[in-house]
């Protein structure tokens, strides 16, 4: 059943109050679906706007096990980017997109056995959410609580659950509660998400930001905050503006910290690995300044530091984790412990300036686009 007696347990306790179910909004298998629908289609990769909108792009089939939901959002994130570019390769041509949130609009028998319903409210991540209608297997649905809008539970899905692995377990325990950790560009969407749940796990936070986005930052928990110069004609953080490492040092009394949480990339690899504790883990897990370069091994023997290059997929890797991690996320968002900017909105057919103001380092929360 897809809400089982451990998805309703975990879904139950974060919020003891409540029980997060699909609501039973209809009975029937299938709303009114067109066989032609508006998307956002890479057909060549390159810069943002060979992202097309086409108004006449198959909809997709109801699979086995699967949904079709109406998206009502799709979240913009740095990696559709990175697919966009053909640095993650996909094959051509591709509906753009990976997070999306909305309603059921067509349910397969398997899935209808697991109580799931046209008109449920749920948020996904799978290929192809740029579009008017993104198939969906059902152990990809998180059900989303009537108290959480379908912005806000659509800019969960990536990035609220990328910062819940990085905070909770891509640093293999090596940092504990009431220990320091770095996290880089804490005024973009990710980790402003990462730094409150570093916080709410219980570990001192450093954060760095532009000057640009200090506003932002400042409301975020942080114990330290470094605020850098801008690159000049960009929003983007000028990493050499300040001396990083030493005021890390000086924060941590000479120790360095337990974790760094870094991923702007090429231009903070150094700043990270040479701000570790003894023992400490470097956690890469973005491009936003260009791909982290090879480095020898040897360079970390000096603190027997750790690093790592994680992805969600490898923490979300069955419904039950899937479920737990979205469970504590939307628990704390209706518990008010943490507060979720979205940015911007764009229209679909605006679906190349979208990327284009993400890619400037813009952005100050969540890009989302309104299908």
């Amino acid at each position: 059943m897809f809400m089982n007696s451990v998805t309703r347990q975990v879904f139950q306790g974060a919020s003891k109050s409540k029980r997060f179910t699909f609501a039973s909004i209809s009975n029937r298998f299938m709303s009114d679906i067109p066989s032609t629908m508006k998307a956002a289609v890479v057909r060549e990769t390159g810069a943002a706007e060979v992202l097309k909108v086409e108004t006449d792009f198959p909809t997709p089939e109801l699979q086995p096990n699967g949904v079709i939901v109406k998206n009502s959002y799709a979240g913009i994130n740095f990696i559709d980017t990175y697919h966009r570019k053909g640095l993650y390769a996909r094959d051509l041509p591709f509906v753009g997109g990976q997070e999306g949130g909305g309603t059921v609009a067509s349910v397969s028998p398997e899935a209808a056995e697991q109580g799931i319903k046209v008109g449920d409210r749920v948020a996904y991540s799978v290929f192809g959410s740029y579009a008017e209608y993104t198939a969906v297997p059902a152990a990809k649905l998180l059900p989303v609580p009537e108290s959480v809008g379908l912005d806000v539970a659509t800019s969960c899905v990536v990035q609220g659950l990328t910062a819940h692995y990085l905070t909770t377990s891509a640093h293999a325990d090596l940092i504990k509660e009431g220990e320091w950790c770095l996290i880089h560009g804490v005024g973009g969407g990710t980790c402003q998400w990462a730094a409150q749940m570093a916080k709410i796990r219980g570990f001192k936070v450093i954060g760095t930001c532009s000057k640009g986005k200090e506003d932002i930052c400042k409301n975020l928990g942080c114990d330290e905050l470094i605020v850098l110069d801008e690159v000049p004609g960009t929003a983007y953080e000028n990493y050499e503006s300040v001396d990083i490492v030493s005021k890390v040092k000086e924060v941590t009394d000479g120790k360095g910290v337990k974790c760094v949480i870094d991923g702007i990339g090429k231009s903070t690899v150094d700043i990270s690995i040479d701000s570790l504790a003894h023992r400490g883990i470097f956690v890469s897990f973005g491009n936003a300044s260009g791909a982290v370069p090879a480095f020898p091994v040897l360079r970390l023997i000096g603190k027997s530091a750790y690093v790592t290059r994680p992805k969600l997929l490898d923490y979300t890797t069955n419904r039950e984790e899937l479920i737990w991690r979205a469970s504590e996320v939307f628990g704390w968002l209706e518990e008010g412990k943490l507060q979720v900017s979205v940015d911007t909105t764009f229209p679909l057919e605006q679906a190349a300036e979208g990327h284009l103001y993400l890619e400037a380092g813009k952005s100050k929360g969540k890009v989302l686009y309104d299908i």
